[in-house]
């Protein structure tokens, strides 16, 4: 069986993370730079910042947080937000990112997650959807696609997406339990890792997720931001529930 991912999500805003709800009513809970090296010390597999105002302001992403969090970071790093362009890849690679997620891009431009994969290998490049369980959504979750979820997670692993990142909208800082139905209708139709993410309120929710899909890896914020577990707590979970969990550098596990 494979190993389960826990992946902390730092939402980013004027440098600051942030943790909104159905991706509005936003609040800061603290400094990227320390919270990802937070996180990696309790145990994170990976960290991903997302830019959430980047596309809608039409800027790129924030380079100096990913320079200063990738010299300090022992864990892979994904990047999104502003991601429009092959060089916008190449320069988040080049600033210290692991992987590069695209949302607006890949919908506006799909031949772009195709010159991605070829130029740097399908494990950079990962497809993050926003979705309210039929339709996907682009523009930091303002804007209705009307693309049909399963038709673009299919598109998308043929022109050789990595990893599908699945974010429900309508779940997002609800903290009510992930989306397992939307979540096994995109598992079930792809042979890519799919991350999922939005509505994660305790670790009994990321237990349940692991123990009803088979997904790969679990994106975890308000769980971490507001302290009410760690990512120490999650895994000693998972283990008591014979799921899988990845080695940490130090032995902690």
């Amino acid at each position: 069986m494979l190993k389960k991912r826990i992946i902390p999500c730092l939402d980013i805003k004027d440098g600051r993370v942030v943790k909104g709800i159905n991706f509005f009513n936003l609040t800061d809970v603290g400094n990227p730079v320390t919270l990802a090296k937070e996180y990696e010390k309790q145990g994170a597999d990976e960290i991903v910042f997302l830019d959430i105002l980047a596309t809608c302001e039409n800027r790129a992403i924030t380079s100096n947080i990913i320079e200063k969090s990738a010299k300090t970071l022992r864990i892979p790093l994904t990047v999104g937000g502003g991601i429009r362009s092959i060089e916008d890849f190449r320069n988040a690679l080049r600033l210290g990112a692991d992987k590069v997620a695209i949302n607006s891009a890949a919908v506006n431009n799909p031949d772009i997650i195709l010159q991605a994969a070829k130029e740097f290998g399908t494990q950079c490049v990962v497809v993050a959807i926003d979705t309210d369980g039929e339709n996907i959504f682009i523009n930091g979750g303002r804007i209705n696609s009307r693309i049909n979820l399963v038709n673009w997670v299919k598109q998308c692993e043929c022109l050789g997406a990595g990893e599908i990142l699945l974010t429900s909208i309508n779940r997002d800082g609800t903290k009510k339990g992930y989306d397992i139905e939307t979540l096994n209708k995109v598992v079930d139709i792809v042979n890519m890792p799919v991350i999922v993410s939005g509505g994660c309120g305790s670790v009994n929710d990321i237990i349940d997720m692991f123990n009803k899909t088979e997904c790969c890896a679990a994106l975890v914020a308000s769980l971490l931001h507001y302290k009410t577990a760690t990512v120490y707590d999650i895994k000693q979970e998972m283990i008591k529930n014979n799921i899988p969990i990845r080695g940490y550098y130090n032995d902690r596990f």
